[in-house]
């Protein structure tokens, strides 16, 4: 593959030192794209308590699952953000353009925070928050690319790479910093006033953040490669037609997704999302000690993003964007598995001791993912592994007769399951007790804990292998901006970038958590849902070597 964008010669602008105001720019930049994902990411890190005010009509289950799909609605749209404010960045500038995302986000995150619950006005409380939602993710489908050009078209030739890793670390320190402000409102408020209405202020302090974003970003003038090109009147006219009507175009952007992006998402949200869901699920650490074990990993691991996006200006940006696929692909099931001994040393134990096996008819086994909390398992082999899922005990399964009830063994007890079809509601109820009961005293005598116990975590060890997976991010993520931006020209680069990114971590990277623990639940095994990262992964590792060329030394002057 070609990017028809072969360096000819640097421009004299992309090859003198940065000044004084190049350096603010790139400052000005990265603090506001910092404070957009604060404001994004605000909202999944207090997901139960927002549950909990705008989805109060329904049970705890589901009120839980309706505000992380209203999470997941965020990253649906934000493809089509980068449409259409990728369109407005290529005809009208990126300043203005990535000023307004930042209005949009900014005055979405303060609505949050003064919107009235489900108590108040009733279902219009939710109906709004999804509305804002959405807004939040069309603003952030318009603020990336935009940041990260800007930056990239100020940006010496030779290092491209360095500055543009300050945008990548944005998101990274835009989540540590939701972390910390909600631990310090906590804080301050204590449990109780936090959850009953301090859970708002977060959002509200956003506000202040968007005033210094907005006063900063007014100061900047245009990128030099757009005012350039725009005094010579090269201006698309039709970015979107020729981003995506033209084959020589799409061909990079459908490379961009499949070879770069899709695969770079898959390290980044398993490293920063579903390594936290998986402390607090799967291996049942309670939720404080998780948030700072990962945001002691995020101080750690942070720098690297700069490091490897310096690095990538010497020896290429592909072969560390490749290097972390293929380490993410090799090392996953190992070092998560290592996570396991190190934060719940006795589910670990548990699991090599006293392994679990359910047997059942195949038959009465369906699939085991309830995303909406309305489907109702009645055939014994159902309510078998909803039971185990339940208490996030990973196990094995084998075919039983057909009209064979399902049984499961613990070690050395088995349990009989039963079958709910045709129980009046009160017989279901006490046989549901009954089982429950039963399973967890068995578990309980084999060894299975409740919960992680503190004392016994090598919370050092954690941290490393947490910082582990951080690093990882840094090496895929930290070069990436550099290269996407070099791959397309000048003309029609908001828009063509900015696609092919916001697919791959709005819809590959935000969906995974709920792909893989759809995985989890149907085959058993609580690491099975890391295939999902592995497969994308190794994907993007095998057409990114073989399709995608090194980009570091393109001229991103030229508009053709």
């Amino acid at each position: 593959m070609t990017t028809g964008l072969a360096a000819k010669g640097a421009a004299p602008a992309a090859t003198r030192p940065m000044t004084r105001e190049e350096k603010k720019v790139i400052f000005a930049s990265s603090l506001g794209t910092v404070f957009e994902w604060y404001d994004f990411y605000l909202y999944g890190t207090l997901a139960v308590i927002i549950g909990r005010q705008f989805f109060s009509n329904l049970d705890p289950s589901s009120q839980l699952i309706f505000s992380l799909l209203a999470f997941a609605a965020g990253f649906i749209v934000r493809p089509f953000g980068a449409l259409v404010f990728g369109r407005l960045g290529d005809m009208i500038g990126r300043k203005y353009t990535f000023l307004v995302t930042m209005l949009i986000m900014g005055s979405s995150t303060f609505i949050v925070g003064i919107l009235p619950g489900f108590a108040s006005i009733g279902v219009g409380a939710p109906t709004i928050l999804i509305g804002l939602r959405l807004m939040q993710g069309l603003a952030l489908g318009g603020e990336y690319g935009g940041a990260a050009i800007y930056v990239a078209e100020h940006a010496p030739q030779g290092k491209r790479g360095a500055f543009t890793s300050w945008i990548q670390g944005t998101a990274t320190v835009g989540l540590l910093l939701s972390l910390m402000v909600i631990l310090a409102t906590q804080t301050l408020l204590g449990p109780e006033n936090f959850a009953a209405w301090g859970w708002r202020v977060p959002f509200v302090f956003s506000i202040l953040l968007l005033a210094i974003s907005v006063y900063i970003r007014l100061s900047m003038n245009e990128s030099p490669a757009f005012a350039k090109m725009k005094a010579e009147g090269k201006t698309s006219k039709a970015p979107l037609s020729e981003s995506f009507g033209q084959w020589r175009n799409l061909k990079i952007v459908i490379l961009a997704l499949v070879g770069l992006t899709a695969g770079q998402a898959m390290v980044w949200y398993t490293g920063q999302f579903y390594s936290l869901l998986f402390l607090t699920q799967a291996l049942k650490v309670d939720s404080a000690t998780a948030n700072i074990l990962i945001a002691l990993a995020l101080v750690l691991g942070t720098p690297f993003f700069v490091v490897f996006g310096a690095l990538s200006d010497r020896i290429g940006r592909k072969p560390i964007i490749m290097a972390g696929c293929l380490l993410a692909v090799v090392t996953y099931f190992p070092v998560f598995t290592a996570l396991t001994r190190a934060a719940n040393p006795d589910l670990a134990a548990a699991q090599a001791r006293a392994k679990v096996l359910v047997t059942a008819d195949p038959a009465e086994c369906s699939f085991q993912f309830n995303p909406t909390g309305t489907i109702k398992f009645t055939s014994s082999c159902d309510i078998a592994k909803q039971m185990l899922a339940g208490a996030s005990v990973s196990y094995d399964t084998a075919a039983a007769p057909a009209g064979t009830p399902a049984t499961i063994r613990i070690g050395e007890d088995t349990i009989s399951s039963y079958s709910a079809k045709g129980l009046s509601a009160d017989e279901a109820k006490r046989k549901d007790a009954e089982f429950r009961k039963q399973v967890a005293d068995t578990l309980r005598k084999d060894g299975y804990p409740a919960r992680a116990d503190s004392a016994k975590m090598d919370k050092v060890m954690i941290v490393a292998i947490l910082t582990y997976l951080v690093i990882l991010v840094t090496m895929v993520y930290g070069p990436i901006a550099a290269m996407l931006v070099e791959l397309f020209p000048t003309r029609i680069r908001y828009t063509s970038m900015s696609l092919p990114y916001h697919i791959g971590n709005g819809w590959f990277g935000g969906l995974l958590p709920t792909t893989a623990f759809a995985i989890v639940a149907q085959t058993g095994n609580m690491y099975n849902g890391l295939w999902y990262p592995i497969i994308i992964a190794a994907i993007s590792l095998v057409v990114g070597t073989v399709c995608i060329r090194e980009t570091r030394d393109v001229d991103i002057y030229a508009s053709d």
